[in-house]
Parts: structure tokens; sequence; C-alpha cells
């Protein structure tokens, strides 16, 4: 039988030593905490934060022995682990502004770190490397999870994945024994929940299932540590997570990446608070202003040409009365935005800026169009193509969206310090060139020749002289 990924992954996870991370890691742990803390108090002022607030504190007061925890942005307000994460996790997806990891598609710090924070508010405290080896584990996890599934989404995966992550983090928290942390992995299966319909709609439902895989992860935990056996093969079992939430699973090779490295090093940050496949098009209307004269008062038509991906996840029409939540993940209200601001920002998802008739009536002229890519999964290669009310067209790649990430800025960094190493070699003229050349060819004769006669020596002194074979 192949071996239990469930194991494998925690195993991973508590055996995970914060002193032994590489130092680029540590780093964009540290960045992406604090990234993800600032979003999550941002959040505080999401479309339906403060619904989603009554509602958790609706469920209750917590005793002195269950512990209480922060939520972000409310000083002072503490509610019960679970409902503390429950809000928080709300808070940190709720404006689309928390970090992704894009090839698992999924953004793992808003669970992990919402669950994390809960758990620090009834274990009490704890060493900080601890808390950080806990989110590098927790991302491990989720990101494994996600890379393991090479298909199109199905369901909702910051949630569905995003559940095992937590488990795995608080796991590696807590010290838990490893049995308890199966069998909370185990638990994990049977509270996993989130569906694309709520993507698809643009609902605030979304982060609703970020927060539940946070809180649900607390649950397990919770099962676990009480005695309740969770079972065994929640990952690969024929009515585990891979069989009910994926197309199709390609765990080996993911599992594999484990000794690789950390995955939190793949994480970018979102220059928009936008879903992020939203952002090709931001970064391509943003060129055609930049570099090719494009203005709002220009515009006859936009068409943004994208994988099928893309038109699926961003291709819904702009209409009155919009969602925050739907108007983040439309291009067309994305892309009106950008040609009439230059930019995407918080202040575009309020109320009146959703109503704004300028805007509204500039989104009838973006559409986007999906491409016979075969890529179920990718986002680009992709193009705006403008056309003027004077008949001229204008062209801009998306290439942009992946050199914008901090993978993108690092890689030409990277290319710039090649350079500029490259011009420092002194490269020899074609003379001095000759003349190595015929060095080496000497070389090289010369020392066969050796060799060869070496050889011949020896073979001479021992079976000859020594042994007497050829006597």
């Amino acid at each position: 039988m192949e071996p239990n990924p469930a194991h494998v992954l925690i195993d991973h996870a508590l055996a995970l030593d914060w002193d032994r991370v590489p130092a680029a890691a540590q780093a964009r742990t540290l960045a992406f905490v604090l990234d993800s803390l600032a979003v999550g108090v941002a959040g505080r002022h999401a479309a339906h934060a403060d619904g989603v607030l009554a509602v958790a504190q609706g469920w209750g007061e917590a005793g002195e022995r269950s512990g209480r925890a922060a939520v972000l942005g409310r000083p002072g307000l503490l509610l019960p682990a679970p409902s503390a994460a429950f809000v928080n996790g709300f808070q940190i997806h709720g404006q689309e502004y928390d970090c992704v990891h894009e090839p698992a598609v999924l953004h793992p710090m808003a669970t992990v770190l919402a669950a994390l924070l809960a758990e620090l508010g009834r274990s009490g405290p704890v060493r900080g490397e601890d808390l950080l080896a806990a989110v590098v584990a927790g991302v491990d996890v989720a990101v494994t999870l996600g890379l393991a599934a090479p298909d199109a989404l199905r369901f909702f995966r910051p949630a569905t994945a995003g559940i095992f992550g937590c488990v795995a983090a608080i796991a590696r928290l807590r010290r838990l024994p490893r049995g308890v942390a199966l069998d909370a992995m185990g638990h994990a299966l049977a509270l996993v929940s989130g569906t694309m319909q709520a993507h698809v709609e643009g609902k605030p439902a979304l982060p609703v299932q970020v927060a539940n895989a946070a809180r649900n992860a607390l649950v397990a935990v919770d099962l676990a540590l009480a005695g309740m056996p969770g079972v065994t093969r929640p990952l690969d079992g024929p009515f585990g997570y891979f069989a009910l939430m994926e197309v199709r699973e390609a765990l080996a090779p993911a599992l594999a990446l484990l000794a690789d490295g950390h995955r939190v090093t793949e994480v970018s940050w979102k220059p928009f608070p936008t879903g992020r496949a939203g952002h090709g098009g931001i970064v391509a209307v943003q060129r055609l202003m930049r570099e090719q004269g494009l203005a709002a008062g220009r515009l006859d038509s936009l068409e943004y040409h994208a994988p099928p991906l893309i038109h699926r996840l961003v291709g819904r029409p702009a209409r009155p009365g919009m969602e925050p939540g739907y108007a983040r993940l439309c291009l067309a209200y994305l892309a009106a935005v950008t040609l009439r601001r230059g930019t995407v920002g918080l202040g575009d998802f309020t109320r009146e800026a959703l109503d704004d008739p300028e805007t509204l009536a500039l989104t009838a002229r973006v559409r986007v169009v999906a491409d016979d890519n075969p890529d179920q999964a990718a986002f680009v290669p992709a193009r705006a193509e403008a056309r003027l009310t004077d008949g001229a067209v204008l062209v801009a790649g998306a290439v942009g969206v992946f050199f914008s990430s901090e993978q993108g800025r690092q890689l030409i960094a990277f290319g710039r310090d090649a350079v500029k190493e490259t011009k420092k070699v002194v490269w020899p003229t074609r003379k001095e060139a000759m003349q190595m050349t015929g060095y080496v060819f000497a070389f090289v004769l010369v020392m066969a020749l050796f060799l060869w006669l070496t050889d011949k020596t020896l073979e001479w002194v021992l079976y000859d002289l020594v042994l007497g074979w050829r006597r």
C-alpha cells in the first residue's frame, strides 16, 4: 500500500524546527505574517464584517477554561477561540487583499493565521519561533494539497485544503502527539466545505467559507484531544478529500517537493485588492495607458483575450447594485476603474464607487474573451486589445502580472545582477582564443601519451617481471 499522505504531512509538520528553516523562508514567513495581520485589521471594514461579528457573538461566551482570543482591528474585543478564528478568517480574506500561492490556487495565510491566532488565545503563551514554525508547517501542508490537484477548481480550495493546513499548524504549535494530530486530520475531512458557487455569484459566502475552515480546524483538534478517533485515510481514501473535492490527484510529486524547501517562499503579495485572475487585465490596461496613451474618453471597446480559467473567474458582466465581492471578480469593472483612476484600491468597492454611473457606463465597453488554451489552470498568456474611437487598435500582453509579483521582481533583480556580472568579463581576442585552444590540445595530447606510457610500464612490471605470466 502507498504511504498514507496524511502521515507524511503530519510528520513533516511535527518535525519542523524554526532554526532549520532557511533564512529566505524565515524572512518570507515574517513578512507574510505582518502582511496578513495588516490585511486582517483593514478587513474590519470589509463588507458584511460587522454582520459576521454579530453572528459569532451570538454563539455564546467562553469560560475561563476554554480561553478567549482577540479579533483583528477591534481593540479590546475578545471572543471564544473558534468564534475569533471565524471572524479573523473572514476579515483577512474579506477584501481579496491577502497573499496567494498562484500554482496551488489558494490563500494559505487567511486560514492558517486565523486558526493560530485563535489557538494562542486558549493555549497560553508560546515561543515566537514555535508560532512561526507552525505558520510554515500550515502553509506547506495546504499548498501541497493544492499542488497535488493539477486541474481546475471544483471546490473553493482556500477553504477545502486550508482546513488541513490549519490542523497541521495547530499540531505543530501545540506539539500534539502524532496520533492525536492524525485523528484531527481525520476529523477535518468530516468538517471540510467550500463550494465555487459563491465565487460564481460573487457572494460574501466566499470569505465565510475561509472563516469556517479556520473555525472548524479548532473543532477537529478538540475532537481529537477528547479521544475521538478520526478516519485514517482522509486524503487518499475512496471517499477522501481528493476523491470528493478534486478532479484527480498527483500526490507523489507534490509530496516530494517537501524535501526541496518550504512553500512560503512561493507565496506572493497582491498589488490590488481583487481576485488574482483579474490582475492580468488590470496590468495590461495600465500598460496601454502608460505606453500607448489609452484613455477612457478615447475607448470604443476593449477585449481581454485570456485562458478559459480567467474567463470563468472574472468574465462576468458588471451590473448595477453588484456586491463588492462580485465586483472584485469582474474584469469589466476592474478595467473601467483602472481606465478612470489608473489603478484599483480599497476605495473602489464602496457602495458609492460601485454605483458610479460613469464607471458603469464604461464597463459596457469591456469584455473577456476565452481563447483555446488547453491548460485549465492557466492564467497566461493573455492580451488586452483596445479599439479607439478613431479606429486605431492598441494591444498589450498581460505578462506584467508575473513581473509585478514578488517572484517576478526577484527574477528581474537576478537578471540585472547577471547582466552586470557579464559586463565585468574580459573576453579574449580571436588570436588569444586560438592560442589558448592550441595550448589545451597540446596539453591533452601530452597527458594522453604520458598516461599510456605509464599504463604500459606498470603492465610490464606487474605481469612480466613480478608474476612472470608472459615468459
